[in-house]
């Protein structure tokens, strides 16, 4: 195994519409490389881009895209974190949001995008990305492979600087690479809240 492969795979991930996009940004404005092929463009709901990679929703099945991830950073969706090879090391940002916000997020996006809101009453798709969520965070607790930082949405927002030196303490990266993370949080972004 070479150097490079050995090298921790950076995983941002959380629930939808928890700012993952948001953080796949500082990162990039750190200097990390980005595993993303933008076949999701920018939108009104995330004006920066999603830096989404397609195959990573096949991981499952085909998991050859991982060869290029070591020493970069990838948007991995939180119930795509099981289907990672346990062979490999990763340290994973988790973007967490109060899941009212999120849930009132996605609405709006999917009105946006003139799709059909989910059938389910607000307080319950809340209380399933709760659950989600507390899923996810035992998963990371558990799984050797991972390293994880959780990262609030609301704090990042209200406290870009601190956040952003948090996340470049863990990444073992600079005060310039913090600085330049903090410089792409855009609290005007911050349009729904409850």
């Amino acid at each position: 195994m070479s150097d490079e492969s050995r090298q921790p795979i950076i995983v941002v991930s959380g629930i939808p519409r928890s700012g993952t996009s948001l953080m796949m940004a500082m990162l990039r404005a750190a200097g990390l490389d980005l595993l993303s092929d933008e076949a999701r463009p920018a939108d009104e709901s995330n004006p920066r881009g999603y830096f989404e990679l397609e195959a990573v929703r096949r991981t499952r099945s085909d998991t050859s895209w991982l060869t290029h991830a070591p020493g970069r950073a990838v948007k991995v969706i939180h119930r795509l974190l099981r289907d990672l090879p346990h062979d490999r090391s990763y340290r994973v940002i988790l973007m967490e949001r109060k899941p009212s916000e999120v849930v009132a997020s996605q609405n709006r996006m999917l009105e946006r995008l003139g799709q059909p809101r989910s059938d389910l009453p607000a307080e319950r798709l809340a209380r399933i990305f709760a659950a989600q969520n507390d899923e996810t965070k035992e998963l990371l607790e558990h799984e050797a492979c991972f390293q994880w930082l959780s990262v609030s949405y609301e704090e990042l927002i209200l406290r870009p600087l601190a956040l952003a030196e948090r996340v470049a303490t863990y990444l073992g990266l600079d005060s310039q690479a913090a600085d330049a993370m903090a410089r792409v949080v855009d609290p005007a972004l911050h349009r729904t809240r409850h």
